[in-house]
């Protein structure tokens, strides 16, 4: 079985990226499992720091790599949280976690009437540290911002991530519901036929 570490130590997206590479007999392994630390996020951009945590995989574990940079954009509030999705209440002065980025998100909405959004995913596969060619596939999933949640499922903002079309929350939805339309599953879609077409 192949092996490619993936950049994050987040077990949920984890089990999301095991669950669609596992068919292909491809491991995942996390980069914590094998002694890596996080990798620094300076960009503004999902691209830039999805393939700066791409590349420093690789560069300690001698493996190929993805990185996966995504959050919650919300264009009323001028794209926030955006990169800074998992952070968000930690750049205010509050603590990093889903609990407190999601009350920061609900008070920084409060009055404001336009609440759509989208999660975007940006997913970069290297080969090597120096790959001159990362492949590349971004994708987004539309929604809106309610202010009670619902749903024990997913992570981050899918409690409060309301899917219009399904009359659900993003937490709301059974794994392998999610696995196949969320922003992730979509971009990973991407991703995996480039993956086949060109290794």
């Amino acid at each position: 079985m192949n092996k490619i570490v993936l950049a994050s130590n987040n077990k949920g997206k984890l089990a999301e990226f095991q669950a669609l590479f596992q068919p292909l007999g491809i491991e995942l392994i996390n980069q914590g499992a094998l002694g890596v630390g996080e990798c620094e996020e300076p960009y503004f951009t999902f691209l830039e720091n999805a393939l700066a945590k791409a590349r420093f995989a690789s560069h300690h574990t001698g493996l190929p790599a993805i990185a996966d940079d995504s959050g919650l954009v919300v264009p009323a509030l001028d794209g926030a949280p955006g990169v800074l999705s998992a952070r968000y209440a930690q750049t205010q002065g509050g603590e990093k976690s889903d609990a407190a980025n999601n009350a920061y998100l609900l008070k920084a909405l409060e009055g404001v009437e336009n609440r759509q959004c989208f999660y975007v995913a940006c997913l970069v596969y290297v080969h090597s540290e120096h790959d001159p060619c990362p492949m590349v596939a971004q994708a987004f999933w539309q929604g809106e911002i309610i202010d009670q949640a619902r749903g024990e499922n997913g992570f981050g903002y899918d409690p409060h991530f309301y899917i219009p079309t399904l009359d659900k929350t993003a937490a709301e939805l059974l794994p392998e519901e999610k696995n196949k339309i969320s922003h992730r599953a979509k971009a990973l879609k991407i991703l995996l036929e480039m993956i086949k077409a060109h290794t």
